[in-house]
């Protein structure tokens, strides 16, 4: 199972672990193993951590409520109170275990640990004014993203999946559209 991690924050990485929101849901957090992995390959989170049912339900609770609230916050309406519940109990949890060496930084802490630092993450996100959420510009895809680009001009979750889909289609409706064979230049 391949996990995106493209939306700029570990909150909002959780919340897209659920696609085509709209249409056809894909979870891709069906088990705990699968938290288990997405926690691993997650680049700022520490791992391994073991998830067992209770904690995995917990960390499918959160995702849900981030991603109500990040998606209040891109249409600009007040915060869900549940979901609001939910985030702020989440963030009052244990806390990672920091430590800086030559090597750099390292982070430690079981999946409660990193549930309330992906919670405190995607609070901080979520209140900072300054802060450009947006939802990926390809049609059914629901990930929601923090726009760091200058100008905030970033349309798409993410390049690999999204952006590269819409500009295939887009290149092959402007072959269709001109008639042109394959393989000439436009």
């Amino acid at each position: 199972m391949n996990f995106a991690y493209v939306s700029g924050n570990p909150a909002l990485d959780l919340a897209g672990t659920v696609g085509s929101r709209r249409d056809e849901p894909v979870d891709t957090l069906a088990t705990p193993a699968d938290l288990e992995r997405w926690v691993a390959e997650c680049e700022e989170l520490p791992g391994p951590v073991t998830a067992d049912v209770v904690a995995f339900e917990s960390a499918r609770s959160l995702r849900e409520a981030i991603y109500r609230l990040a998606h209040d916050r891109v249409l600009d309406r007040p915060f869900d109170r549940s979901s609001l519940e939910i985030v702020n109990a989440a963030a009052g949890g244990p806390t990672l275990t920091v430590e800086l060496s030559d090597a750099g930084l390292h982070m430690a802490g079981d999946l409660a640990a990193v549930l309330s630092h992906v919670a405190r993450s995607g609070i901080a996100v979520l209140a900072d004014p300054q802060a450009c959420l947006k939802e990926c510009g390809r049609t059914g895809c629901t990930r929601i993203y923090l726009d760091r680009s200058r100008g905030a001009r970033r349309t798409w979750c993410g390049m690999d999946e999204c952006g590269n889909r819409v500009k295939a289609a887009a290149y092959r409706a402007r072959r269709r559209a001109t008639g042109a064979p394959p393989g000439s230049a436009l």
